[in-house]
């Protein structure tokens, strides 16, 4: 008789399971936790660049976009029913009223940035696995560390398409609106001496 390996399989947590175990208390409600391809996972403290970076560009942001989106600050996206992120920042349809009985879907947000110090390789993989597979068309992570401006585009089931590298001295445009272009090192702190 051969021997046959049963493959190892995860039990993934919907959206709807995840707020319940808040509600029970399995989940502190101050753990900064969020859902991403029905896990459950641990959030980033932030250090001192990483939050200059996000009020740098939700500032910049803000100034360029006007009354054009809603800049989403760390607040929760409804990608599908089993990831429910809190991106740095997410730039939503407005207006806020819009969501008075839901947090943004896929199809209501823009362009999602994540701002990576130590969390790099978990935006680059993990999360733009789940931006790409949630139809996500404009996903950038900013590197605050190598000072670097990833951009992914062309979403796909099996992932982003394409990917550009930019430094803080190249700018690039929004895809949504094409007339608003950045200035990678706009969303940078200043460089520590």
């Amino acid at each position: 008789m051969q021997k046959t390996e049963t493959p190892l399989t995860f039990r993934l947590w919907t959206v709807d399971e995840y707020y319940l175990m808040t509600e029970a208390g399995i989940l502190n409600p101050e753990e900064r936790v969020e859902l991403i391809e029905g896990q459950v996972i641990r959030m980033a403290a932030k250090g001192i660049a990483h939050v200059i970076a996000g009020k740098q560009t939700q500032k910049l942001l803000e100034n360029l976009l006007a009354e054009k989106v809603l800049v989403w600050m760390q607040d929760p996206i409804r990608l599908n029913n089993y990831s429910e992120p809190e991106p740095d920042i997410a730039l939503v349809m407005p207006p806020l009223e819009r969501y008075l009985d839901h947090h943004p879907t896929a199809s209501e947000v823009y362009l999602i940035i994540e701002i990576a110090d130590t969390t790099f390789r978990i935006d680059r993989d993990k999360k733009a696995k789940a931006y790409s597979r949630s139809g996500i068309a404009d996903y950038w992570v900013l590197d605050i560390v190598e000072r670097q401006l990833h951009v992914f585009r062309e979403p796909s089931e099996a992932g982003y398409q394409n990917e550009i590298i930019l430094s803080e001295t190249e700018s690039i445009s929004l895809l949504v609106f094409p007339d608003v272009s950045v200035i990678v090192g706009q969303m940078l702190p200043p460089p520590i001496p």
